[in-house]
């Protein structure tokens, strides 16, 4: 495997597991799943606060959307693919941003 895949592979499952630990640490301190629902509350200073939150958090929450909707309403194979290379892509760019903020600190070589 060359450097780059390897590199894009670190980017992509740190951004699935940010995704992730980001969502069931919302969900765990206020007993609510995380949703896109935090930017319809108006304009106060916890939607602005969900804004960064969500950029981070989008792909666990699409790919829970997706899969909970694909039980219940029987979707089509095409729709949940599209969902998952959706959140695959979005999940390699908040990874991607993670590892160089890292490599800036100098906490990953």
């Amino acid at each position: 495997m060359s450097p780059d895949s390897l590199n894009s592979l670190l980017s992509l499952c740190i951004g699935f597991a940010l995704a992730g630990a980001l969502a069931s640490g919302y969900q765990a301190f206020l007993q609510r799943p995380a949703g896109f629902g935090l930017l319809h509350e108006g304009v106060a200073p916890t939607t602005f606060a969900a804004v960064p939150f969500l950029v981070f958090a989008a792909p666990f929450i699409i790919m829970r959307n997706t899969l909970r909707r694909a039980r219940l309403e029987r979707r089509r194979f095409e729709f949940v693919m599209m969902a998952t290379v959706l959140s695959g892509f979005w999940s390699l760019m908040s990874g991607t941003f993670v590892v160089m903020t890292l490599r800036a600190a100098g906490l990953l070589a």
